[in-house]
């Protein structure tokens, strides 16, 4: 393991070494060969940035080849303006179609969100995909009774976020928790794992990103979200592995309605100094 270089093809750009985050690739020797630093095997993150940046090919890491990892399509890129389209014409989505996402579709969408940064390249982040109604309705209804749970015992905070509004329109079958959305996707990684929160909420934003793509509609779990983190009996039923705990969940659809339009946002608030 660690990494190996085919001279024929490395030109001593040093490129590698530089963007190595944990600095342990060394240029070494006349030629300024690049070779693992003392404490590589120990050091190193594992996350692939040498061999992505040589543009000669010449560096494998970790038994991976070059040839074995996607290249960066040059045709593929997209402008600017482009991107901020995409991004600014994502929408929460609260309305979903009666029919639930082909699988190899919500495959792509994961694949491209398990790839998000995560700190340390640790990747901690572990999904569960919940799909059709009646497994959703299942979690559903024990969000709900933590909120009526909420509404009695605390309601100086269950009654100014109108939660008692929420459990009467979904006693009434007026779905608020997952808004009748067919599929029901959570994160969750150890619990003592310092990366973790943070590693979630970035790959749930990736997942938000790529469904967007995908032509799917996305909407982050809120009401799912705190619950889990206090109530048990929703603990038990997502039945995760010892020591794991849920770092965020999404509801995820074919969206009902398509959106025409970019609604405003606050000005942008920025301190330069």
């Amino acid at each position: 393991m660690g990494i190996s270089i085919d001279l024929d093809k490395c030109h001593q750009d040093g490129f590698c070494s530089r963007v190595c985050p944990a600095s342990i690739i060394a240029m070494e020797g006349p030629e300024g060969t690049p070779s693992p630093a003392a404490g590589f095997e120990e050091i190193c993150l594992h996350c692939g940035h040498c061999l992505a940046v040589c543009p000669h090919g010449a560096l494998s890491l970790d038994g991976v080849s070059p040839d074995e990892v996607p290249p960066v399509s040059k045709e593929l890129a997209i402008s600017p303006a482009q991107a901020a389209q995409f991004m600014l014409s994502r929408r929460s989505i609260r309305r979903y179609q009666d029919k639930v996402v082909d699988r190899a579709l919500l495959e792509q969408a994961l694949d491209i969100a398990r790839q998000a940064p995560s700190g340390h390249n640790a990747q901690p982040v572990e999904w569960v995909v919940y799909s059709g109604r009646e497994q959703v309705k299942r979690i559903s209804d024990l969000v709900t009774d933590w909120l009526e749970w909420l509404c009695g015992h605390n309601p100086e905070i269950a009654l100014p976020l109108h939660l008692d509004l929420v459990v009467a329109q979904y006693r009434a079958g007026h779905d608020r928790v997952f808004r009748g959305a067919p599929h029901l996707i959570i994160t969750h990684a150890h619990q003592d794992n310092g990366f973790a929160q943070s590693s979630a909420f970035i790959a749930l934003t990736f997942l938000d990103l790529a469904a967007h793509s995908l032509g799917l509609g996305a909407c982050w779990a809120g009401y799912f979200n705190r619950a889990a983190q206090h109530y048990k009996p929703l603990q038990e039923a997502l039945a995760l592995p010892e020591g794991h705990i849920s770092f965020g969940g999404m509801m995820l659809g074919h969206p009902q309605y398509r959106y025409l339009r970019i609604p405003r946002r606050n000005p942008l608030r920025v301190a330069w100094r």
